[in-house]
């Protein structure tokens, strides 16, 4: 069932929504969150439609947000109230219209659901700290998506300096599966591993993160290698034995090879939206994990600043007490460096291998390995591939 209401108000829309409900015979709530989508009419169909297949699985109250803002557009709230559609959830799109777009949670607020969760997705563009933002702090999770919006080079340093325990990213949530089969992979056999390379089409922020987790659990140099796509194509484990890798080049079937054993085909399908969301909206606790990777490209960002401010001396005597490749450096030392993308930002990653800097800035990443490898030696970094 489907009520359009125009120039109207939140307390219309509530009305709209109890009679709708014995419309149908369903008067009682069954639903266990909120979730408020904040998009554009560009991104309201696909957005709308992830988030009513994930409510097959949450039942949810969903308040779609599209702002229409303008100083010469008389303030204006329009909304479509859809019941019965999906399940026990429903649906409320709400159009705002002139100054109503900046206090969209005025309008929000009276519609939540008493006493549940709230979730808050940006799936295109989003406010650079989500915490911060009129409807984030209503929120106990708050999910953006990287992939789907426009990102600066430093976009992951924003990210870290503006994380609050409930923020989460899809291009995070993309890694999940990875993830999972590395920790596999890695616990059927332990060997001491020496570097990492994650393969990816260039500009790919699952990419960037995967690397990043890899780098911190493991403490080992991390190459990002640009592939023809789709997303990630390969992560390989260098051992002494020999090379354990994931390899995935139709975005669907995976091979897991392991030194010793033979090829074994695991399902790795690249997920839809609707599944990301689902699985974001089953816990909605802090992700300590993500914010743990988040901590360590902070960390190789501050290290990659001061080896930029070193001066040509302090270059030099670095270059001389510490020859070799520095373990800090793994952020930046990529072919996807250079791609002219979010991944490229090989000066805030302490790049090692300096694939488009000179040999200053070579010298400089080294004398910062002394204070980054006894980082990378805590007992949380010697745990291998486990999350």
């Amino acid at each position: 069932m489907m009520i359009d209401l125009t120039d109207t108000k939140s307390s219309a829309v509530n009305a709209a929504l109890v009679e709708a409900r014995h419309a149908i015979g369903s008067p009682a709530l069954g639903m266990v969150l909120t979730l408020v989508i904040v998009t554009d009419e560009s991104n309201q169909y696909d957005s709308m439609k992830a988030a009513t297949e994930a409510a097959r699985e949450h039942p949810s109250r969903i308040l779609v947000v599209i702002g229409r803002p303008g100083a010469d557009i008389t303030p204006r709230l329009d909304a479509e109230v859809r019941v019965g559609d999906v399940g026990a959830g429903e649906t409320v799109v709400l159009r705002l219209h002139g100054e109503l777009a900046e206090h969209a949670e005025s309008v929000v607020l009276p519609l939540m659901l008493p006493d549940a969760p709230v979730v808050v997705w940006w799936p295109g563009k989003h406010p650079e700290h989500p915490s911060k933002d009129a409807l984030g702090v209503l929120a106990q999770r708050r999910i953006t998506d990287a992939v789907a919006a426009p990102r600066r080079p430093d976009w992951l340093e924003i990210r870290a300096s503006g994380y609050t325990p409930g923020d989460t990213d899809l291009a995070w949530t993309r890694t999940t599966t990875w993830r999972s089969l590395l920790a596999a992979a890695l616990d059927q056999r332990y060997e001491r591993i020496t570097s990492a390379a994650v393969e990816a089409k260039a500009g790919n922020p699952s990419a960037e993160l995967l690397a990043l987790w890899l780098a911190d659990r493991l403490a080992v140099p991390v190459e990002r290698v640009v592939s023809a796509g789709p997303g990630i194509t390969a992560v390989r484990l260098v051992t002494e034995s020999g090379d354990i890798a994931i390899t995935r080049p139709d975005g669907v079937l995976a091979t897991l090879s392991t030194p010793g054993q033979p090829d074994r085909h695991v399902a790795l399908k690249r997920r839809e939206s609707a599944e990301l969301i689902a699985e974001e909206l089953r816990r909605l606790d802090p992700d300590d994990v993500y914010a743990t990777t988040l901590a360590h490209a902070a960390e190789e960002a501050q290290a990659a600043g001061a080896a930029a401010e070193a001066s040509p001396a302090a270059v030099a005597a670095g270059e001389a007490e510490t020859p070799g490749v520095a373990v800090g450096a793994v952020a930046g030392a990529s072919t996807m460096a250079e791609s002219a993308d979010a991944v490229q930002a090989p000066a805030k990653r302490g790049s090692a291998s300096g694939s488009g800097a000179g040999a200053g800035a070579r010298s400089a990443a080294k004398k910062t390995a002394k204070s980054t490898a006894s980082r990378s030696a805590s007992p949380r970094k010697r745990s291998g591939g486990s999350s």
